[in-house]
């Protein structure tokens, strides 16, 4: 507990200031939060799109995905209140909030987060968080201390309902269930100077059909490994590719490792020399670059609170959106 402390005393002198620069002149990268551009200061409402034609018959046909013995229509596969679960003998029985959640205003954790607890890159993987950690966090949510710097992320939006409708035994088997769980690898890191065009979808980065690409910039794009699988079917087997720029590993392990002379804290001082988390602190190696740049981001910007974002704060008071990048790119290729 010395330490962490420590980290918040030397770092705070550097927040006040790190904030208003934010607050001034910075937004929120899109390439994390997949909201899409905002609309330039000043400019014309947006236009309601033309009547749309009428929309297709539903797709009641079973499908199936690879190495799952179970049939699934889509509307089974995308219900909020009992999504499809194709691999059974994946994870321990889910509790009834996981599984099904509660109607009207909890959506099943499962529907998001899978039910291995692997989530995607437009909201969060919890398997293998801390309890103590997952609660937190939960409570931050209820309590209006965790918001999102970018007020379109939906999502985030979404739990801060499903928090408020939760008991505090639903809480708890959620955090026991997903905590019992080790994180395992899910995202691949590839280092390129040109990346897929995409499309947005759901705050999920799709790639376009065909074979355009476009300059990588100060990003990390994060696609699924197959459109289908992931979009589609929501299979919680098929995984994530991170393209990052070229050599972001390497600044980013300087940054992780030493604190780059002064800019931040060594991560390790907290999370553990292998980033894997030491007791309530969550583990980072091997999660999603985009979810990490958010909430480095969110705590930055001021829009997470409660006691663990209060903590980091000092720590990432001084980092520009490239040590974000940085950053992300190298905590997601370390093996979890």
């Amino acid at each position: 507990m010395k330490r962490i402390v420590h980290v918040v005393v030397i770092g705070a002198a550097t927040l006040l200031t790190a904030s208003a620069l934010r607050a001034q002149f910075a937004v929120p990268p899109e390439w994390a939060y997949g909201a899409g551009p905002a609309a330039p200061a000043g400019a014309a409402p947006v236009a309601p799109p033309a009547a749309a034609a009428p929309a297709p018959a539903p797709d009641t046909s079973l499908k199936q995905v690879p190495g799952s013995a179970q049939s699934f229509t889509l509307a089974q596969v995308r219900n909020a209140f009992g999504p499809a679960d194709w691999f059974p003998g994946d994870h321990p029985v889910m509790p009834a909030v996981v599984a099904k959640g509660k109607s009207p205003d909890a959506r099943a954790c499962s529907l998001c987060h899978y039910p291995n607890g692997k989530g995607r890159a437009e909201n969060a993987g919890v398997a293998g968080l801390p309890a103590a950690y997952f609660l937190q966090q939960l409570n931050d949510f209820r309590h209006d201390l965790r918001k999102s710097a970018e007020p379109r992320k939906a999502n985030t939006n979404i739990m801060i309902g499903i928090a408020k409708a939760l008991t505090e035994d639903e809480m708890q088997q959620a955090a026991e269930y997903f905590g019992a769980m080790k994180w395992t690898p899910w995202v691949r890191v590839v280092e390129t100077t040109t990346v897929p065009k995409t499309r947005l979808a759901g705050g999920l980065f799709i790639p376009l059909d065909g074979a355009a690409t476009e300059p990588i910039g100060m990003r990390i794009i994060e696609v699924p490994e197959n459109v289908e699988q992931t979009e589609v079917l929501r299979n919680p087997r098929s995984g994530f590719v991170a393209y990052a720029p070229p050599g972001s590993i390497k600044k980013g392990e300087a940054l992780v490792t030493t604190g780059g002379n002064g800019r931040t804290v060594a991560c390790g001082v907290c999370h553990g020399a292998d980033l894997k988390g030491i007791g309530p602190v969550p583990g980072l190696a091997g999660r999603s670059p985009s979810y990490l740049t958010r909430q480095m981001y969110d705590m930055q910007a001021g829009a997470r609170h409660g006691q663990w974002a209060e903590l980091m704060k000092p720590v990432v008071a001084k980092l520009t959106d490239a040590d974000f990048v940085s950053i992300a790119a190298y905590v997601a290729s370390r093996t979890p």
